[in-house]
């Protein structure tokens, strides 16, 4: 079966941090751009990292970016997500994405399930 499933969300205290994963199965991760993104309630999705596959660039917006570091382990076909020094503003659903036009567009070929994460005192 072709998915991608998160895992590693929690709740945590603002200034903390947490490491989500993103395990593939039925394709290989690393032959396909990758991407995180985030929705919190009444806003709209929010791409928070991508990882490309053709030179291995990573990008992140201004809200993320120092904070969140993306990346992939190529024998365990997984993706993940360091997020530290969490602010409660970072509270929201968050999914991987693989494929598609990804770090371009937000097409996505395999999306995952979400996954929340809570920074609340």
């Amino acid at each position: 079966q072709v998915q991608v499933v998160e895992s590693g969300g929690g709740l945590v205290q603002p200034g903390g941090s947490l490491r989500l994963s993103c395990a593939a199965s039925g394709f290989t991760l690393e032959y396909n751009n990758i991407a995180w993104f985030r929705q919190a309630p009444g806003k709209e999705r929010e791409g928070v990292s991508c990882l490309s596959s053709s030179d291995g660039r990573t990008y992140y917006p201004d809200s993320v970016k120092g904070r969140f570091t993306i990346s992939r382990d190529n024998a365990k076909n997984t993706v993940y997500l360091q997020m530290d020094s969490l602010k409660p503003e970072d509270t929201a659903v968050y999914y991987c994405a693989a494929g598609g036009g990804l770090c371009i567009t937000e097409t996505a070929d395999y999306w995952g399930q979400g996954t929340q994460v809570t920074v609340s005192s």
